[in-house]
């Protein structure tokens, strides 16, 4: 059978989809042009809520796998679920989220049928006779461009932010059960426990505001300050990879080349230097304030707004402010 048409894979957590995911139907309707119709394939457990919202985003199917298999991220499994909608959609191209998962899966189903993959990347282009995917290389320092004949499907996995959430749209698609065929291979590796975020937590990755801790901060008590100025900010607390390594922060926290992609609205960085292996996952953000002592921070030449001051005299200020505000 020919391939035609884009297959996309949507992670789910906590039977909602993940936003990263969402954004894939933004690639999509980017290249359906060339490529023909769009098939969501949704992957989980409990995964009504995530099922509603991706068929209203402009797929013209929907592939449901709502199996207790498939109720932790485990690379395998999921392999096994695109697998089985790749035999029955037989995908021009497949796109996945850039996430730890979406990158796993991509290579396992991209070397199980040998074909390109693109991994990472940041824009895509599709003519009659080749994909042309740009993605970032040395650290974001560079783009680079990849190209692949179309005699072959390919994979993708695309960097969270790079493409907006198309707007929902009245009509429904139409939505079908997918059976998958688990093998004892694929079921190999076990999740023994998953460390949920605690209750009333801003999702970092969506949050419209991100406040961010870095080693100028000094130590992990500083971080209750700013956990508490995110709070009244109305939203997320983040770190950056050094925070993380000392043990100050949890690495769910970490934005950057090895933790989330964020795009806020407001991006607060508060001791931060801006290695580049922080700013890939921030240089998305509207506005970028910063308040560091170092004039020369790499950070403050990327921000909007800087203030060249420590910490410890601006923040318990714009705290007590925002308490004032608020009537606290």
């Amino acid at each position: 059978m020919q391939s035609s048409g884009i297959l996309v894979f949507v992670e789910t957590s906590g039977g909602a989809a993940r936003a990263t995911a969402l954004e894939l139907f933004g690639a999509a309707a980017a290249v359906q042009a060339v490529l023909g119709p769009v098939t969501a394939l949704v992957v989980g457990h409990g995964i009504a809520p995530a099922v509603e919202q991706v068929a209203a985003l402009g797929p013209d199917r929907v592939l449901v796998v709502d199996d207790p298999h498939c109720a932790h991220p485990v690379a395998a499994v999921m392999a096994r679920a695109v697998l089985t909608a790749w035999d029955v959609v037989q995908p021009a191209l497949t796109l996945l989220p850039s996430t730890t998962l979406g990158r796993d899966v991509a290579a396992l189903v991209a070397a199980r049928h040998g074909v390109p993959h693109f991994a990472d990347i940041v824009a895509l282009d599709v003519t009659s006779e080749q994909f042309v995917a740009t993605r970032p290389v040395y650290q974001s320092k560079l783009l680079t461009t990849v190209r692949a004949s179309r005699t072959r499907p390919a994979v993708a996995t695309i960097r969270a932010g790079t493409y907006r959430v198309p707007e929902p749209r009245g009509q429904q698609a139409r939505v079908e059960d997918l059976a998958v065929a688990f093998s004892p291979a694929d079921q190999r590796a076990r999740v023994t426990r998953m460390v949920e975020k605690p209750r009333g937590q801003v999702d970092l990755e969506n949050a419209p505001v991100v406040v961010v801790g870095g080693r100028g901060v000094g130590g992990p008590e500083g971080f209750a300050q700013l956990a508490e100025l995110a709070e009244l900010l109305g939203g997320a607390l983040g770190c950056t990879r050094a925070v993380s390594d000392l043990g100050w922060r949890p690495h769910a926290e970490q934005i950057g080349q090895t933790g989330k992609q964020v795009r806020p609205r407001l991006y607060l960085g508060v001791g931060v230097s801006g290695a580049v292996q922080h700013t890939v996952g921030m240089q998305g953000s509207e506005t970028i304030v910063v308040i560091n002592r170092d004039p020369n921070a790499p950070l403050v030449k990327m921000a909007d707004f800087a203030l060249i001051a420590d910490w410890n005299e601006v923040v318990p200020r714009l705290i007590a402010r925002l308490r004032e505000r608020r009537g606290r």
